[in-house]
């Protein structure tokens, strides 16, 4: 076995602050109250994340690009019944694996969206809330707090995943999350994960951020009045 570089810093550091912020957005959801305002703090931090991993899965390093792991039906079936022979090919994720990324990337995206338009019927509107009436507001509202539903079923199979992996295949799949390395038994190309890669993630997070900021301030236009 031989370690290789599979996950870059900017991937991995995105993995693990989703992870807090998700956790945190919802512990302070079921809190309410003054908590709120944390929870929409952490739903503008997830989808400025968001925003950094759609484009990073378009330019970023070898196993962090959506090409990597999504495949036609014939290869990710193909993946299923022969994982073993997939080992170096998928070496990051496998077909199965970035469907689940997919997915929660998705549905993740779909909560955040809705929860830009939402309302507690107390004091906290989503920044977004202004731009459409509060009938719209209450049926987003109510999408939101279905989608939940959504995100904790893909979580639980993600974290059920893991432990399958960990204790029916004996692999581990968190300690490459953290360190970057995965030890493979065929050889594999390593992921770039030099200053150039990280100083360009850098840029793009500040640039993710900035649009979120921009969203969340929006304010409607004002009609100008006619002078006579």
């Amino acid at each position: 076995m031989k370690p290789i570089r599979i996950w870059d810093l900017p991937t991995r550091l995105f993995h693990w602050l989703f992870v807090v912020l998700a956790v945190t957005a919802y512990v302070t959801a079921k809190t309410g109250g003054n908590a709120m305002i944390y929870h929409f703090w952490c739903g503008y931090a997830i989808l400025a994340l968001l925003i950094f991993r759609l484009v990073w899965g378009l330019v970023g390093p070898r196993y962090a690009r959506f090409c990597d792991f999504m495949t036609g039906p014939r290869t990710f079936f193909q993946s299923l019944r022969t994982p073993a022979a997939t080992d170096a090919r998928f070496a990051g994720h496998t077909p199965l694996g970035g469907l689940s990324v997919i997915a929660m990337l998705l549905f993740f995206g779909i909560q955040v969206v809705l929860g830009l338009f939402s309302n507690d019927d107390i004091f906290n509107d989503g920044p977004l809330v202004k731009f459409i009436d509060k009938d719209l507001s209450d049926t987003l509202t109510g999408w939101h707090q279905l989608n939940q539903w959504v995100l904790i079923g893909l979580v639980a199979l993600h974290v059920l995943a893991i432990l399958y992996y960990r204790f029916g295949k004996k692999k581990d799949l968190i300690t490459p999350m953290i360190v970057g390395d995965k030890p493979l038994a065929t050889p594999a190309h390593p992921a770039r994960d030099d200053w150039r890669v990280r100083a360009g993630a850098l840029v793009l997070i500040v640039v993710a951020s900035a649009l979120v900021y921009r969203i969340v301030h929006l304010t409607p236009a004002v009609a100008s009045l006619p002078s006579y």
